[in-house]
């Protein structure tokens, strides 16, 4: 990025400039992984392609001073496309590029645009130090105070030591945390960012997921350099799905990575030791410095890198080339059903018929909970969806009351001997108190269905059944994505069940969602009980 407020050395006309286009990039729509030698040829169709939000943060920033570098605005017009629906179509975007290339640049026009283009009314930027938070917020506030048009935006600056961030007249909110103190910990944002992602394990990522996705149209963005071995946890599952050796690309990532395709172990050597390869990237020519490093020749001066080369020793490697370290990604997710399997289920436009069934859950340590229905539909397939996730459970009683009035359900189960039996007192003693105020009728709906252990496990292989024959589909949701992904199964008895201490994941909304296609395949077709005849 460029703007009239940056002080980096501006590199001589003739330097080459770096690569704009990413050598591996896979987003929903569009996947290209470029393995070899860099041929010094950018990939034309990526940089092409335009999506209209994009085309707003690109214009937003630019009247605000940013001058957008063309990888920059790629970046923006890829993560920022929408669906039908008008939602992002990837939950989670990577941007994967060494230091000081830019990466900051993307993430001031992603959150400027958040906040005054596309509604978001809680923007969270973390990093794994406060330092880095705190220069982030800085940069920001340059930014705004140098553009007349955006301070006009801007009610309030917090300054406080910790709790820094910007408050719009709109009540939209830009705070700026540190990871490493837990400040972020708990907060619902419509945008989240997680700079210095290399330093990112996948447990606080699990109890993310949840606060995000009661919102209405929320993003995870990551920003990072290259992988850090086993700090890198989570950046190498997000790298392994953009990987995949599966003929569509992930459905909900974008994934950008600048980096070289380094030379092997078995590259071939002359007698002093010396590559004679010419298969993949050289460390020490000009034109592999430029396909990691797209600011190259605008910000960064080859001889600059040269120095680096000579200095920094083994960090040359991943500082400036982008080559990381990467943890094996132990094959522990999509364990029931192969992801590929389970996106083909997606419907966005699943709708139910007739009667419908709900089903209750709330994670061991009772910090979420989620509420799942089920019902048939037209086509006769079973319609799933998880209707709401929450932190908390204080909200669920009221939530269930509200929804089972309206819907009169086939059933109401609740595993009362899970963490959501404790719901099944409080919802009796509201529906015994209304059926006394009320003459002592008490409809058939105000009653929870109580499953055993066995009809627990029935659930599930009811569940698992009606996903292989291709007779289930379910609405998206982050969280039951991550839920079926991270899920585990135990024996019980001669069945199979769902477990939650080897599951790696919350798996709250899978558990709902089981429970309640059990609750509509054996009662839906019953008649409900008639009132008692008082005459």
């Amino acid at each position: 990025m460029t703007s009239l407020l940056d002080v980096m050395p501006v590199a001589r006309p003739d330097d080459q400039v770096g690569c704009q286009s990413p050598r591996i990039l896979s987003t929903p729509r569009y996947r290209r992984i470029e393995t070899g030698r860099w041929n010094g040829q950018e990939d034309v169709a990526a940089l092409a392609y335009r999506s209209p939000a994009g085309q707003e943060a690109v214009d937003l920033a630019e009247s605000s001073g940013l001058h957008l570098d063309r990888w920059q605005q790629l970046a923006l017009h890829h993560s920022l496309a929408e669906d039908d629906a008008g939602r992002w179509e990837s939950f989670e975007v990577c941007l994967n590029v060494p230091r000081q290339n830019g990466k900051g640049g993307y993430l001031e026009a992603r959150q400027l645009a958040g906040v005054l283009l596309f509604g978001d009314e809680l923007v969270i930027h973390t990093a794994h130090e406060f330092k880095t938070a705190r220069e982030s917020f800085r940069r920001l506030d340059r930014i705004i105070e140098g553009s007349r048009s955006l301070r006009r935006r801007v009610k309030r600056v917090i300054r406080s030591h910790g709790e820094e961030g910007f408050e719009f007249f709109s009540g939209a909110r830009i705070l700026f945390l540190a990871r490493s103190g837990g400040s972020g910990r708990g907060f619902s944002g419509d945008l989240v960012i997680m700079d210095e992602a290399m330093k990112l394990g996948i447990e606080p990522i699990g109890a993310l997921l949840p606060t995000m996705s009661a919102r209405r149209n929320p993003q995870l963005v990551y920003g990072c350099s290259a992988g850090l071995g086993g700090d890198s946890e989570h950046l190498a599952t997000l790298r392994a799905r953009a990987l995949a050796g599966t003929e569509d690309p992930d459905a909900s990532l974008s994934y950008l990575e600048w980096s070289i395709d380094q030379h092997v172990k078995e590259c071939a050597r002359d007698d002093d030791r010396r590559l004679t390869c010419t298969d993949h990237d050289d460390l020490d020519n000009v034109q592999s410095w430029g396909r990691a490093n797209p600011a190259m020749g605008i910000r960064i001066r080859p001889s600059h890198i040269r120095r680096e080369m000579g200095t920094m020793g083994d960090l040359f490697d991943r500082e400036r080339l982008g080559v990381g370290d990467y943890p094996a990604v132990v094959e522990e997710t999509w364990k029931l059903i192969p992801e590929e399997d389970w996106r083909a289920l997606a419907d966005p436009g699943s709708r139910p018929t007739g009667r419908i069934a709900f089903a209750a859950d709330i994670n061991p340590e009772r910090t979420a909970g989620s509420i799942a229905v089920a019902a048939r539909r037209e086509d006769g397939r079973l319609h799933t969806e998880v209707i709401q996730r929450r932190e908390g459970t204080g909200w669920m009683v009221p939530y269930l009351l509200e929804r089972v009035d309206k819907w009169e359900p086939c059933a109401l189960v609740i595993d009362g001997a899970g963490p959501a039996g404790a719901l099944i007192a409080q919802l009796e003693a509201v529906w015994e108190k209304r059926a006394t105020e009320g003459g002592g009728v008490r409809p058939a709906h105000h009653e929870v269905v109580r499953p055993t252990g066995r009809d627990v496990a029935q659930a599930y292989g009811q569940w698992r059944d009606a996903v292989a024959e291709d007779q289930l589909r379910y609405l998206p949701h982050p969280a039951l994505d991550a839920a079926v992904a991270g899920a585990k199964e135990r024996s019980l008895g001669e069945a199979k069940a769902l477990t939650r201490t080897a599951s790696s994941v919350d798996i709250s909304p899978l558990v709902a969602t089981t429970l309640a296609a059990w609750g509509h395949m054996t009662r839906a077709h019953l008649e409900p009980d008639a009132p008692p005849n008082l005459w």
